[in-house]
């Protein structure tokens, strides 16, 4: 169990690592609260928690399915423009501690259930995973569904106090432009999405 423990992490982290929207909101959100990247994998983890149980249970089919693949692009498409306006007009200004760590908790759960690359991810590489898990039994699954978690907690929870220490230490200006470039992105990706699904949709129809 060790290796695929191993394994685990590695795929885990390389899936995290790599700059998406999750991390663009970590950072956003990390500049005025250093824990935020916390709240965030919290809030990832109310989704990804669920979305194990059901592959566990065999359901992890149903995201392979295109016209369930379709809905979640437009409605993260839709999600993430909204985020990424809200983003651009609110950068530079300062959010109750309170406020931002409820919001954080917030985005994250979104960001993961509106986010058609995350339940990708799961239906294909995830679901590998959890039938592996499988393999040690229930005790296994358990232990693999921490292990990934922890991946998220520790690379969001790093990446947020990084961006904190730097907006403490380049002042509110560095805020503004990191808030309005973590934004543009996120009205990108929300565009992509879109076009993919309505694309996906269309190509269906014929």
């Amino acid at each position: 169990m060790t290796g695929f423990l191993i394994e685990t992490v590695i795929i885990s982290l390389s899936g995290v690592m790599a700059p998406g929207v999750l991390s663009a909101v970590t950072i956003n959100h990390g500049m005025r609260n250093s824990r935020a990247g916390v709240s965030i994998a919290i809030g990832h983890g109310m989704v990804e928690v669920p979305l194990l149980i059901l592959i566990y249970y065999g359901v992890g089919a149903l995201m392979q399915i295109s016209g369930f693949q379709v809905s979640i692009g437009v409605l993260g498409g839709v999600l993430m423009g909204w985020m990424g306006v809200t983003i651009i007009r609110s950068s530079g200004t300062v959010m109750a501690q309170s406020n931002l760590g409820d919001s954080s908790v917030w985005a994250g759960v979104m960001l993961s259930a509106g986010n058609p690359y995350f339940l990708i991810w799961w239906a294909t590489v995830g679901s590998s995973l959890v039938i592996r898990s499988v393999e040690y039994g229930l005790v296994g699954a358990l232990l693999f569904g921490i292990c990934h978690w922890m991946c998220d907690l520790v690379w969001l929870g790093l990446l947020a106090f990084i961006a904190h220490r730097a907006s403490t230490s380049f002042g509110g200006a560095f805020v503004r432009i990191i808030s309005l470039v973590s934004g543009s992105f996120l009205l990108i990706i929300g565009f992509r999405f879109l076009y993919q699904a309505l694309r996906t949709m269309s190509m269906s129809s014929l």
